[in-house]
């Protein structure tokens, strides 16, 4: 008879990792809110507000073009632990230099390496769970994960927005400074699983398997495993291919959405920072439900019609609290974004764990977050220089519609209909990193 397998709660190592970034994420829940609040109170600008976004996308563009290669190369961990300990010391300066006065310019620099920095960790964080935890409970792992977001997107903008009301929006950042030094010291006690699957690993060291560019490679040979392995992989399957271009439609008008509902409470609405901390607030408990939800709904309808069907709800939501004057609605509405986001985000990152080797899953999450995030800074710069001018409910209205036509093309796509399973490939033969295994001869998903 088959051995009973262990449940997730009993996984030491996942619990610890688990329980570690539930209060780094708390941290960055409060950054969420506290950057755009500090540069408002700086400079009053929701154009420069959608600068620092701009900034945040931009550079996440340009590391996204190696953090996967770095990821597939080095120690995880030890990577990890790293990003956190340098973020660590930037958010806890930014009290101390606000001490002596608004540095704006300090906050684009901030912005940048943070950013750089989460980059290469969120990568390393998505490839280093399928080392914790076995095949079959992915989903369950990755809707605990999103659980632990919505616990930090419920309570962080509270937090921030009673300490930005309190002591000021940068000492909110310095908290997230704190918390950092927490994940940090957490991801010393955790040891992932056997890195990659066994070609992976008769290849290399945790380091994550062969060597992307010896003394005997062309720099050419360095670039193809930096970036082109990885979107090559995307662009030959028959599920990732449409979600990248799709995703990269849908980033353009939600990168910049919550710079658009801080700047909808506090200028439209003249509401405090304190209220628009609530508001957001509010947002964490579709993140909560979404957490519970999406493996559930994923079984019952699939990838593809969850993937649509949250981005319905995200247009719907988007273009309601653009319009809405009311403080609740704008709260449900938020919630209901929120629910979008969390579904279609467990679901498209479960996918690409289940699809991609392992060897290959740090360039195949880097390419994809690269390509489908270059939208974005577009997008954020050009909904607040149009809020600034036109009004928030006029541009919101015009991002909701734009979503819905994004579902339109959808139903043109084999994401209709995907509802097949596709074999893992960490229990299948290691496959061509061109083609998916399994993944090219499967039409459906998951």
């Amino acid at each position: 008879m088959a051995a009973r397998r262990p449940s997730l709660w009993r996984n030491r190592d996942f619990n610890v990792f688990w329980l570690g970034q539930t209060l780094s994420v708390l941290g960055g829940s409060i950054t969420l809110l506290a950057m755009p609040l500090l540069v408002f109170e700086a400079t009053g600008s929701v154009v420069q507000m959608g600068l620092i976004t701009v900034v945040t996308g931009v550079t996440g563009i340009a590391t996204g073009m190696f953090a996967g290669h770095v990821v597939d190369r080095t120690d995880r961990r030890r990577l990890m632990i790293a990003c956190d300990l340098v973020r660590a010391l930037l958010l806890g300066a930014v009290p101390l230099i606000w001490l002596a006065g608004p540095r704006i310019w300090v906050l684009y620099v901030l912005t940048a390496v943070a950013t750089a920095l989460k980059t290469l960790f969120d990568v390393a964080y998505v490839t280093a769970v399928p080392g914790l935890v076995p095949a079959e409970d992915l989903t369950a792992a990755n809707g605990r994960l999103m659980g632990t977001f919505a616990v930090g997107t419920l309570c962080g903008p509270a937090a921030a927005g009673f300490i930005a009301a309190g002591v000021g929006a940068d000492w909110a950042l310095g908290v997230d400074g704190a918390t950092f030094l927490v994940s940090a010291l957490s991801l010393r006690w955790v040891t992932f699983g056997r890195h990659g699957d066994p070609e992976a690993s008769a290849a290399g060291p945790s380091a994550g398997g062969p060597r992307a560019a010896g003394p005997g490679r062309s720099g050419a040979a360095g670039l193809r495993e930096v970036f082109v392995v990885g979107f090559r992989f995307l662009w030959t399957h028959p599920l990732l291919r449409p979600l990248t271009v799709l995703l990269t439609l849908l980033t353009f008008v939600t990168m910049g959405a919550t710079d658009l509902l801080v700047y909808r409470i506090r200028h439209e609405l003249g509401q405090d920072a304190a209220t628009v901390g609530y508001v957001i607030a509010a947002s964490g408990l579709g993140v909560v439900g979404a957490a519970f939800a999406a493996g559930p709904l994923r079984r019952s309808f699939g990838f593809g019609p969850c993937w649509l069907g949250s981005v319905v709800l995200i247009g719907v939501a988007v273009a309601g609290t653009g319009v809405s004057r009311s403080l609740p609605v704008i709260g449900v509405l938020a919630a209901v974004c929120m629910f979008g986001m969390t579904l279609g985000g467990v679901c498209s990152m479960t996918l690409r764990q289940e699809v991609t080797p392992d060897r290959l899953l740090g360039r195949v999450t880097s390419a994809f977050w690269t390509v489908h995030n270059a939208s974005g800074p577009v997008g954020a710069a050009a909904l607040t220089v149009l809020a600034d001018r036109h009004g928030v409910p006029a541009v919101s209205v015009a991002a909701g519609v734009f979503c819905l036509l994004i579902v339109g093309a959808g139903l043109l796509t084999p994401l209709r209909g995907s509802r097949m399973a596709v074999t893992p490939p960490r229990a299948a033969a290691a496959g061509s990193p061109a083609r998916g295994p399994a993944g090219a001869r499967h039409p459906g998903s998951p």
